[in-house]
């Protein structure tokens, strides 16, 4: 589990977990948190249930939504069953001992708090949801649940690097033509044409424009560090026929 000193305020409890310390085998070995993977569900309940133990809270307290690369955010009441999780990748909650968990496996994670008004935020930021919005909807929502802006703190966890991430001749359109100075994130790679893009610095880009008080990163590099996360791109690369899910997860316990 990575930690950040960014969100170790009092009440706060985080984690980025890695893949390593659950019961799962195979190609998602071990700490796999994706029921949508294709592994065993016992087995992913069972290693949802340790990160829900580590950050001192009962695994139906754990919750995550059903992904969809939208810039969607919800406002969390109450626990939901697997089978009624909202389509969203944001969530905020003022509810003390709910854990809210994002999953990726090379999106970039992003765990928020406003500790001094218990408002916590977490939210799955691939390319497409952090272009549309995904990190501003979730701070929008904790500051309608009290947040303040200048209190917030984010974190973006490990997600794929900018010496993995190879993108196509036209993948940088769209974010040059929302901001011009993003072209900076693209490095040429080795394939004519083609770039290196830097995601990580991308979506604390949209945090600090956006006004949060604070905003760092873990570091990390998903497709690169085969022991310690798991990567779609990796998996697609070696031709395996699936992957793990990672998780990150943020709790308030006054």
């Amino acid at each position: 589990m990575i930690t950040h000193e960014l969100l170790m305020a009092p009440g706060i409890r985080h984690g980025f977990f890695t893949r390593q310390g659950g019961v799962s085998e195979g190609l998602y070995a071990s700490l796999n948190c994706g029921f949508g993977s294709g592994d065993d569900g016992e087995r992913v309940a069972a290693n949802r249930a340790r990160v829900a133990e580590r950050l001192g809270v009962p695994a139906d307290r754990l919750v995550t939504c059903y992904q969809v690369h939208s810039p969607d955010a919800v406002v969390v009441a109450m626990p939901w069953q697997r089978e009624a999780a909202p389509r969203a990748d944001g969530m905020v909650t003022t509810v003390p001992g709910i854990a809210l968990g994002a999953l990726a496996a090379d999106c970039a994670p992003v765990l928020l708090a406003d500790a001094g008004a218990g408002v916590i935020g977490a939210c799955h930021a691939g390319w497409r949801g952090a272009l549309t919005g995904i990190v501003e909807s979730t701070v929008e929502a904790m500051t309608r649940q009290g947040a303040r802006l200048d209190r917030i703190a984010a974190v973006v966890g490990p997600c794929i690097g900018p010496l993995s991430y190879e993108v196509g001749p036209e993948f940088p359109a769209p974010f040059l033509a929302t901001e011009p100075a993003d072209a900076e994130l693209f490095k040429p790679a080795p394939r004519p044409g083609h770039f290196l893009f830097d995601l990580a610095s991308y979506v604390l880009r949209r945090l600090k424009r956006h006004g949060v008080g604070a905003a760092a990163a873990t570091g990390g590099d998903t497709a690169a560090e085969v022991p310690r996360f798991f990567s779609y791109r990796r998996a697609c690369l070696r031709g395996e026929r699936s992957y793990g899910r990672l998780i990150s997860a943020i709790a308030f316990m006054p």
